[in-house]
């Protein structure tokens, strides 16, 4: 019986020491979260009509009608602002990723319908360059889409290993929530995607969300065999191959009023609450420093994601050792996700052929034979490699794409 009894109190006496240390992180981040002024850093650009979020509950237009009777008081150009479909599109950018984030941009410009707020979290030295460029585009190319710059923000403290955490500036994706307080809902993306369907459709999925679910990504393999988290992984992921976090659908209104179960308390944190812990507890066991903490969230969370097929995010690994997203076998890949920097050498040529086709069309010019054409040219080329015989999926979708785009050009005219 002594014996039970001193396996009690040492049971307890762990269980107290724990718990306090808990606490004192909890208190560490919410201390930093008292100094972290995120309002002052947004620079509105060409604000337009998004002058004005209106929170939801609910995501999509659903949840705006939720809310209509409880804003009547307020002006009616609010309810506008969020009635006429705009999808919001944020995306990091650290280093020499200008031309390439704007060419993801482009993609997003050229064969979206519905117009479009783009968030672009950069190093202040590109801020000009951004600008320039996206303000050099023609007139009737800007009135598609209006667009912000802040500056990469991090909580002071910890704010550099925050930031080296994996790639330059990469975590800031994890802060979004805590700067975009009126913004409902978010589509992220990393800057080596390139959407060969519109925007407006992946935004169209929020409205396929139950109750439970705040935000949606892909797994981050099809196949066990080739998965990197069910193999290698020294951490808790999310399902049977882990997340990817390259195309990330939030409604962030949930996201931020959820409190989120963990392995370090009995407690349910807040999503401010539960990072900083989150990192000290793993930062020696990660290797892919945010996208392995969103895994670590939603393994315990299981019930707040909704998992999007693989050809909302198309990677290399879907076919370089043969084809193995069926999704995208039957209807074609939506998004092109360029991982590992595939557009930029030779390791996978029909990834480099779309960036590049993407990248030289002139804007105005018929898309069909200015950048179709060219591109299933270039296409024919890779079919040494198992991406290049894949390569057929990459043009199903986007022919599609441009031809309602074309007709809807028409139309208009």
């Amino acid at each position: 019986m002594r014996c039970y009894l001193h396996a009690f109190l040492l049971c307890t006496v762990f269980t107290f020491f724990s718990l306090l240390y808990v606490c004192n992180q909890l208190a560490s981040t919410l201390e930093e979260g008292d100094d972290w002024s995120l309002r002052e850093q947004g620079i509105p650009d060409r604000s337009g009509h998004d002058s004005g979020h209106l929170l939801r509950k609910r995501p999509g237009l659903a949840g705006l009608r939720d809310r209509e009777g409880l804003d009547r008081e307020k002006s009616g150009s609010a309810v506008k602002e969020h009635s006429d479909g705009r999808s919001h599109l944020a995306v990091v950018a650290c280093g020499p990723r200008l031309e390439e984030t704007l060419t993801m941009l482009k993609s997003a410009v050229l064969l979206s319908k519905e117009p479009l707020h783009f968030y672009i979290f950069a190093e202040d030295e590109l801020h000009d360059s951004f600008r320039n460029a996206l303000d050099s585009w023609p007139r009737t190319v800007q009135t598609k889409f209006n667009f912000t710059i802040y500056p990469i923000t991090f909580p002071k403290e910890n704010a550099k290993e925050w930031k080296k955490l994996f790639k330059p500036c990469a975590s800031q994706r994890l802060f979004l929530p805590l700067i975009l307080k009126e913004v409902d809902s978010l589509l992220y993306v990393d800057t080596d995607i390139l959407f060969l369907r519109p925007v407006e459709d992946i935004w169209a999925l929020l409205s396929q969300f139950n109750s439970s679910q705040l935000a949606a990504m892909a797994p981050e393999h099809e196949e066990p065999r080739i998965g990197w988290y069910n193999r290698f992984a020294r951490h808790p992921y999310y399902g049977k191959t882990g997340i990817n976090s390259g195309v990330m659908l939030m409604n962030m209104t949930r996201l931020r009023e959820k409190f989120f179960k963990n392995d370090m308390t009995t407690v349910a944190l807040r999503w401010e609450e539960i990072l900083m812990p989150l990192l000290q507890k793993y930062k020696l066991n990660i290797t892919w420093g945010d996208q392995d903490l969103l895994n670590i969230i939603f393994h315990h969370n299981p019930e707040s994601l909704y998992v999007f097929p693989c050809q909302w995010n198309y990677r290399p690994d879907h076919c370089i050792y043969g084809s193995n997203c069926q999704q995208a076998e039957q209807e074609g890949v939506f998004i092109l996700h360029g991982n590992r920097g595939v557009y930029h050498d030779d390791k996978q040529p029909a990834f480099r052929a779309v960036y590049e086709a993407i990248q030289k069309h002139p804007f105005g010019e018929n898309m069909e034979t200015s950048l179709l054409l060219p591109l299933e040219a270039s296409l024919q080329t890779t079919t040494n490699s198992y991406c290049g015989r894949a390569s057929h999926l990459f043009t199903k979708k986007l022919k599609q794409s441009i031809a309602s785009v074309q007709q809807d050009t028409t139309l208009r005219r």
